[in-house]
């Protein structure tokens, strides 16, 4: 897949403080990244170099090939972003809030805002003031605007803040056929439940310094434990067993050593019903990697 966002050792300082160290992560298309750190960890920082809102005191970030440094107009050209809420005229309609934006490109046809309208799900609603959007409406326009400019990454800062399940569950939907389309995202939020839904890669960021970047299954599965569920647990053949019940034992281990102990499994006679990854939650392999629990992670 083709990386769409490159960062690269993102190092930063307010004054004598150093808020970034040594920052690097990607994103290909297709990619749903979240983006989670503990209060003060440099979520938001890390997300304004990229945007080009604060300087970079060294490192880079690439995006589509261009450095936002040397080339920013290029690199931010395919970007879309909300940082926290969308600021929208409220006492505009939905649609005047998106030709306000449009006005601002070049060639953004009345027929193309209306076909992002409907891919966003607001066709029945664009012509009403956004004052009498519910939050989650107001989100989905935000993300309309996001689009105009026909990004091919979007960056998106505690998106579901004081959205209720419904708006949740339609911003998910709404982000997962984005990322089925090419698209890649990056998502920083606190709602770790409900990233492990439709995240694919995980990045953490602890004190200014990425401590995991990879796979969220990867991530939930990093200690390679496998539950084994089998008829009979009375007589196993095997030494290797971290925890054993009456019909099923869980291992450390590879694919290479489940193999073997499926292979020993069977000439022992031992009916094999279930073989599958311990993963443990998000949210657990979070507070893992970072120590245990804290105070909020929604702050930044």
């Amino acid at each position: 897949m083709n990386k769409i966002l490159e960062c690269k050792n993102i190092c930063k300082k307010f004054g004598k403080k150093r808020i970034l160290s040594d920052v690097s992560f990607d994103i290909c298309e297709g990619d749903i990244l979240a983006f989670i750190g503990p209060n003060g960890s440099g979520k938001t920082t890390t997300i304004k170099l990229i945007l080009g809102l604060q300087s970079i005191d060294s490192g880079s970030v690439i995006i589509n090939g261009y450095n936002v440094v040397d080339d920013f107009t290029k690199a931010i050209f395919k970007v879309g972003a909300i940082v926290e809420n969308p600021d929208l005229y409220m006492y505009l309609t939905g649609w005047q809030n998106l030709k306000i934006v449009a006005n601002c490109y070049k060639g953004i046809t009345d027929e193309k805002i209306l076909s992002i309208v409907e891919y966003v799900g607001l066709k029945s609603r664009i012509n009403d003031k956004v004052n009498k959007y519910s939050l989650g409406m107001r989100q989905r326009l935000g993300i309309a605007r996001a689009l105009l400019n026909s990004p091919n990454i979007l960056i998106l800062d505690e998106p579901t803040n004081g959205l209720d399940p419904e708006g949740i569950k339609d911003l998910r939907d709404l982000l997962k056929k984005l990322a089925k389309d090419g698209m890649g995202i990056l998502i920083s939020s606190h709602n770790l439940a409900e990233l492990e839904s439709f995240c694919n890669k995980v990045c953490i960021i602890d004190n200014g310094k990425i401590i995991e970047s990879s796979f969220v299954n990867e991530f939930k599965n990093s200690e390679n434990r496998v539950i084994f569920k089998v008829n009979d647990t009375s007589n196993l053949p095997i030494s290797n067993a971290i925890e054993v019940k009456k019909n099923s034992f869980v291992i450390n281990g590879d694919k290479n050593e489940v193999a073997k102990i499926v292979k020993q499994l069977v000439k022992s006679n031992i009916e094999i019903y279930e073989i599958r990854n311990d993963e443990i939650s998000l949210e657990e392999a979070f507070l893992k990697k970072t120590g245990g629990p804290r105070a909020n992670i929604n702050k930044k």
